[in-house]
């Protein structure tokens, strides 16, 4: 009880120092000199107008955000996060040495600095750029089209398997057999059925229910359209969890994440722009680069190129991200003044979001474009999507949901659910997880149809858990089971996985945990 009083206290204490309590204030003494009231009558006048101003939910939307940060490691950045296993640390602190060494190596290897200012013409011409969302013509410099990702996702997949318990007792020593290749030991609650109790069939669902029903179809977007304009946290993320139809879908999700593009929020992002024109640095290079590879070559995601470009040059000088990292296991990498190296008093952090571009990065934001046609919505919603969901896809730690994690789990499920699929593989030499390691990091992005993919993120946030990517990923395994138990070679099962564009996201996910 007394934790709870602290509590209590610690949030209306932050209440009073919020730009929410300093403008509700205004409103309130302003409410009180326009209304001529008896002095009895101000307390049920207030109350009465801080519900019809919506005031009364933001109050409940900041309470409820409290809430999540205090019990929840993904919302809170109050406090830095410790990684507690040694091993799990120690791999971390290495690969993030080799990202570092990998980009110091790329500037020397082409005489190409981290950073420079650009002059007053150059300045000129890229502003003229991204006004006409032309970027992709600034790029075409030969020693800039050298530049190669920063890494793989091969590479981050060899530093994950290689993660090993020292307390791990081996197939060989232990009962139980080892049959997938994660060895970092950390297991993961297979209670998952009850987690997910929502998508056992039993419940409508956006993806089954209004293709086949019409009156769900209608009253579902009557009940979005109420949660809309409640405006509710909470709500939006109830109603995630059986999906979202596409017409909702932006204001949805601007609720979710308490998103409200005000003037000052323009102002913010043109204030990250002028960071872009002001200096050339080379993590642009790398993310238009990877804006070509990936998304441009996408027969989804090729029209927003130039969109891309924009939203992730911006995303790159947030330093609003740097503040996130309380809740990562890693630190944001560092750079030094030239002359300096190793001096902290000399360090600055590059990139300014803290975040370098791997291959693939542009397809975390790419299936957003079809949500939120102007820029500055989608990089409020994809900064909060990463630095809640994402950076975990990428992130080396115990946590439940890291990459890490993910991986064991998805080996977990398989050998529990499919242990005749799972045996096959191996004896072609076929490891399933290899094989959907892609699907994870990409969160299945450039994998599934778009529509698909975005109904399986929704289920992400309103059920607030990336296992469903693992959970999926046994589902499409254990749907195509007679044709992976059919074939007898390496390729050929890589080769019944590689196209899942056909999939259907929730009638597999319903079918495979109405049956597990």
């Amino acid at each position: 009880m007394e934790d709870q009083k602290d509590f209590v206290e610690e949030v209306l204490k932050q209440m009073s120092h919020s730009y929410v309590h300093l403008e509700m204030k205004k409103s309130l003494q302003n409410e009180i000199n326009k209304a001529n009231l008896y002095s009895g009558d101000i307390k049920k006048h207030l109350k009465k107008f801080l519900k019809e101003s919506g005031y009364s939910v933001t109050i409940q939307n900041f309470i409820y955000q409290r809430v999540l940060e205090k019990y929840n490691r993904r919302y809170n950045s109050s406090g830095a996060y410790k990684e507690p296993l040694e091993y799990i640390e120690k791999a971390q602190i290495t690969w993030q040495k080799c990202i570092v060494k990998s980009i110091n190596n790329m500037c020397s290897e082409l005489s190409l600095p981290l950073s420079r200012k650009r002059n007053a013409q150059d300045q000129k011409v890229l502003s003229q750029k991204l006004e006409n969302m032309q970027l992709g013509l600034e790029y075409n410099d030969e020693a800039y089209s050298k530049l190669r990702p920063v890494y793989s996702s091969a590479d981050f997949f060899e530093v994950l398997v290689n993660i090993k318990n020292p307390n791990l007792v081996s197939s060989t020593e232990g009962n139980i057999e080892q049959w997938g290749l994660m060895q970092a030991g950390l297991i993961g609650s297979n209670d998952i059925k009850s987690e997910l109790e929502l998508l056992n069939g039993k419940t409508p669902q956006v993806g089954i229910d209004d293709v086949l029903n019409a009156s769900f179809a209608s009253e579902w977007i009557a009940v979005g359209q109420k949660v809309i304009a409640q405006r509710h946290i909470a709500a939006s993320r109830q109603y995630l969890k059986q999906g979202c139809p596409s017409g909702l879908r932006k204001d949805i999700w601007r609720t979710f994440f308490n998103i409200d593009i005000t003037n000052e929020s323009i102002h913010y992002y043109e204030r990250l722009k002028g960071k872009v024109l002001e200096y050339d640095m080379l993590v642009d290079y790398l993310i238009m680069k990877d804006v070509r590879l990936t998304a441009t070559n996408d027969d989804a995601f090729f029209v927003f190129e130039d969109v891309l470009h924009q939203v992730m040059l911006v995303f790159s000088r947030d330093t609003w991200m740097i503040d996130q990292f309380h809740h990562f296991s890693n630190q944001p990498p560092k750079s030094y003044v030239r002359g300096r190296l190793g001096l902290e008093e000399y360090s600055v952090n590059y990139p300014p979001c803290g975040i370098f571009p791997f291959h693939g990065f542009s397809m975390l934001a790419a299936p957003l474009c079809y949500i939120f046609e102007k820029p500055v919505e989608l990089f409020f919603v994809f900064r909060q999507l990463y630095s809640r969901y994402f950076y975990q896809l990428y992130d080396i730690s115990s946590h439940p949901e890291s990459i890490v994690s993910l991986c064991s789990f998805f080996e977990e499920r398989l050998q529990l659910d499919e242990p005749q699929v799972f045996k096959h593989l191996l004896e072609i030499k076929a490891q399933p997880l290899r094989i959907v390691f892609s699907w994870f990091l990409f969160a299945f992005s450039g994998y599934l149809a778009t529509d698909q993919t975005l109904q399986l993120w929704e289920r992400v946030l309103g059920f607030d858990s990336l296992r469903l990517l693992a959970v999926l990923a046994v589902a499409i395994i254990s749907y195509r089971r007679e044709n992976l138990l059919g074939v007898t070679t390496k390729a050929s099962a890589e080769a019944v996985l590689a196209d899942i564009s056909t999939i259907k996201v929730i009638p597999v996910l319903v079918q495979y945990l109405s049956n597990s």
